[in-house]
């Protein structure tokens, strides 16, 4: 593709005039104002504009904490359809910054709903915009890398474009950013929900997941697994982790640069994998468990989010059809002998998981939680559990032994 071409599939106008009727805007930290209707509350916001090829789960996407610092623009144009409710929301408050749509929100039709989009998103302080191009942005977006921008909704169309303009220039961008701090919880607390609001008969494993941003149905898959769930922050210590005695430890997803979070992260999953307690991280938990081991991350020109992309388990060969969210993503090759590539990206061969072969530690870039998407990788927490039901055996095995052999207990 020539340089022409590529800037004619790119371009986005960039028009001063506002169209009779707007009262909404998406401004570019590379000048392109896209004029629409405004949803949801009234307000500026700043952040990373990214998109979601996700058909369903646009509430889950919205609470995701995941998508702290970011403006979501939604590839699907039904948004709305199935209203809102209490049950699928991933926090207790959103964490998205602002949202993007095709076209106006639609009127929910579905018996769970509760309340329409439009009216949460108000409640829950969210800015959002509708009738932009979405399919001409998201190409943007491939083609160059998520840009900066501010999304602005006023119900008098009145706007300063320039003063928006310096807003997405200046912001400082995702690279960099510590945000685990801002969405993780502040104190521990016990998680007992399963699936569907049920609670599981056996917890057989006591789990300490930290919190860099936790989804709240990771947490209920584990207790479906059969895990009693300690939450704890993401600032954590080895020791106050230690201290609750737990079976394993659980590394959460979270929004932000990993390496701007190894900072404080990075030592304490270093003592729990030297203390050989089974460990299972998904998203930012993966890549920091990279980090811990000695391996690098990057920025993603594009990264991925949706609920439709294809992984390779390596061990297996099978494809799962995963739900996704990340910007960043871990250099297989900076990862030491010890470690062992175990899936990867049927879009662009980026890694997508890893597991130490001398330790009971494994992670994957993706969301096997699902909320939104298939459940195809459910298994990676049976997985965990039976890492943890071997870790107690072996654990068994040798307590017997040193009582055999007269050790002290």
């Amino acid at each position: 593709m020539t340089n022409t071409s590529l800037s004619q599939r790119t371009r986005i106008a960039a028009p001063e005039i506002k169209p009779e009727g707007a009262t909404a805007v998406l401004v570019l930290s590379d000048g392109s104002v896209l004029w629409g209707m405004g949803v949801g509350a009234e307000g500026s916001s700043v952040g990373e504009v990214c998109f979601n090829t996700s058909i369903t789960g646009y509430q889950e996407i919205l609470t995701d904490p995941s998508y702290a610092g970011q403006i979501v623009t939604f590839t699907f144009p039904h948004i709305g359809n199935v209203g809102t409710n209490t049950e699928d929301v991933e926090s207790v408050r959103p964490s998205a910054r602002g949202l993007v749509l095709r076209g106006d929100i639609t009127s929910p039709a579905n018996w769970r709903s509760r309340e329409n989009l439009d009216a949460w998103l108000k409640k829950n302080n969210l800015i959002g915009i509708s009738g932009i191009d979405t399919r001409a942005l998201t190409i943007r977006i491939r083609d160059l890398g998520a840009p900066n921008g501010v999304v602005a909704h006023a119900a008098d169309g009145k706007f300063d474009l320039d003063k928006l303009r310096e807003q997405a220039v200046n912001w400082p961008g995702l690279e960099g950013m510590d945000l685990a701090k801002q969405v993780s919880c502040s104190k521990s607390y016990a998680w007992g929900e399963g699936l569907w609001q049920q609670k599981a008969a056996q917890q057989k494993f006591h789990v300490v997941a930290v919190d860099y941003g936790a989804k709240q149905n990771i947490l209920r898959c584990l207790v479906d697994a059969g895990c009693r769930v300690t939450v704890v922050p993401a600032t954590a210590t080895a020791e106050e982790i230690f201290t609750l005695n737990p079976d394993g430890v659980f590394l959460s997803n979270g929004p932000g640069d990993p390496a701007a979070t190894g900072i404080y992260a990075v030592p304490v999953i270093q003592a729990i994998i030297e203390r050989g307690l089974p460990l299972f991280g998904i998203c930012l938990g993966h890549q920091l468990l990279a980090l811990a081991i000695g391996g690098k991350t990057a920025k993603m020109k594009l990264g991925h989010r949706g609920a439709n992309q294809p992984v390779k388990d390596l061990q297996t060969g099978k494809i799962e059809i995963t739900s996704q969210n990340h910007g960043f993503e871990v250099l297989p090759e900076t990862l030491p002998a010890s470690a062992e590539v175990t899936h990867i990206s049927l879009f662009d061969n980026s890694n997508e998981g890893l597991r130490l072969k001398d330790k009971p530690a494994f992670s994957v870039q993706y969301h096997p939680e699902a909320s939104p998407g298939p459940h195809d990788s459910h298994y990676l927490f049976r997985r965990f559990v039976e890492m943890m039901a071997n870790a107690s055996v072996i654990s068994g095995q040798r307590l017997e032994k040193k009582i055999l052999a007269g050790g002290k207990i």
